[in-house]
């Protein structure tokens, strides 16, 4: 039987150098509770160390943790990785890792901070994480495929770091999953403002830095539990699972 799921998609973490450190596992799994949220995804830039912490938080609790990544491709084009287990989420790491250069100044970028379900630090990630990879786009949504996952085209109705703002349109050789749309544009509006990309698969994400951010965009989704292989059906439109817009 199917239900429809609560779902914010692109959450970060206090790892991501522009979220603020409030953002730690607790309590962001604590707000996802309070705003309704049965699905999320935690999506950090560039990065995961604080993915399975959110995990062990939300242990025996109403919600269920998409480990995933954001992406910044070569052309600065922001990608939404979701995968099914931790597993395949540190395989892209390894690759994301290699190609980043860089070392993050914090005084200027943020603190990129490890937080464990404990609320206790483990440590500072030093790499330059708000900085782009030296995989190209194309490359970037192949190997999260190869790994397994589902690449979402993140905000795409905001000018920068966006595959529309970055590159002015979608290659057709290109497969995402999915193209997200930001709050402040909403899902309907996105099909007015973008009837050209009405064969795209929409969905609305909260992109939270900050506490109150979380659920403030979602998606409903209608799938009979939350798993990968229902979300990419739900994204698919198969079997009876959809998207309510």
């Amino acid at each position: 039987m199917l239900k429809g799921f609560k779902c914010d998609l692109h959450i970060h973490t206090c790892l991501s150098p522009c979220a603020d450190l409030d953002m730690y596992p607790t309590a962001l799994v604590g707000k996802s509770l309070d705003s309704g949220l049965d699905v999320i995804g935690i999506c950090d830039h560039n990065a995961s160390e604080n993915v399975r912490y959110v995990i062990e938080a939300s242990r025996g609790k109403p919600v269920h943790v998409f480990p995933g990544m954001e992406i910044t491709s070569r052309e600065e084009v922001h990608v939404i990785a979701l995968f099914e287990n931790i597993d395949n989420l540190l395989q892209i790491q390894k690759i994301v890792y290699d190609s980043l250069s860089g070392t993050n100044r914090e005084e200027i970028f943020g603190c990129q901070a490890i937080v464990n379900e404990l609320d206790e630090v483990e440590g500072f990630n030093d790499r330059l994480l708000i900085g782009p990879t030296g995989i190209s786009l194309q490359e970037t949504v192949e190997t999260v495929h190869s790994f397994g996952g589902i690449a979402i085209a993140a905000h795409i109705d905001r000018e920068s770091f966006s595959v529309l703002g970055q590159l002015g349109f979608i290659p057709f050789d290109i497969s995402f999953d999915a193209l997200e749309i930001s709050s402040r544009t909403g899902l309907k509006e996105a099909r007015r403002r973008y009837p050209d990309l009405r064969d795209y698969t929409f969905i609305e994400s909260s992109d939270a830095h900050c506490i109150r951010d979380i659920g403030k965009g979602f998606t409903k989704i209608f799938m009979e539990k939350p798993s990968l292989s229902e979300l990419r059906m739900a994204l698919e439109k198969r079997e009876g699972r959809y998207i309510k817009e």
